[in-house]
């Protein structure tokens, strides 16, 4: 008989991410006030179209902050702790900077796919990534120790 814990099962890693894309949004939101106050509101044009070349990579910077230092420091987002479940290393461990950071351009891909939207519909650049993400957790359903593909390629689990 095994002594390891069980991975956490998917249901709960499910409420967690709908609880991080909340964080997320707010995280988005903040940093989106702060530069729009740091410029005296020129981030955009009048059509909405950004016009500050450094506002979606901060954007990107910050929030995948968020992800590594929680994992990093505790093992657990926001969205993480309400259900009891943490990221660790193979062994148990805490997730260092190497796996953080493996763990977190892995899992950050599909955002990639929002380029699209210069050659396609929003519609297809929002559903691309989402996509993408199923992609990366389809392999959870199937392995034993409920890893996704960013897991895997880190030598993480969530428990």
């Amino acid at each position: 008989m095994s002594t390891m814990p069980l991975p956490a099962p998917a249901w709960r890693r499910f409420a967690a991410i709908v609880y991080d894309a909340l964080a997320v949004v707010a995280i988005v939101m903040v940093v989106g006030l702060i530069a729009q106050m740091v410029t005296g509101g020129h981030v955009a044009d009048d059509k909405g179209h950004v016009v500050a070349w450094w506002y979606q990579p901060l954007q990107g910077v910050v929030v995948g902050a968020y992800f590594l230092f929680s994992w990093m420091r505790g093992g657990q987002t926001l969205g993480m702790r309400p259900w009891k479940i943490r990221v660790v290393a193979r062994d148990g461990g805490a997730v260092d900077l190497k796996r953080g950071l493996i763990r977190l351009v892995v899992a950050g891909l599909p955002v990639l796919l929002l380029m699209l939207y210069s050659v396609t519909s929003l519609r297809v650049a929002l559903l691309a990534p989402l996509a993408g993400w199923a992609v990366i957790l389809l392999p959870s359903l199937f392995d034993a120790r409920r890893r996704g593909l960013h897991d895997m390629a880190a030598g993480t689990e969530i428990r």
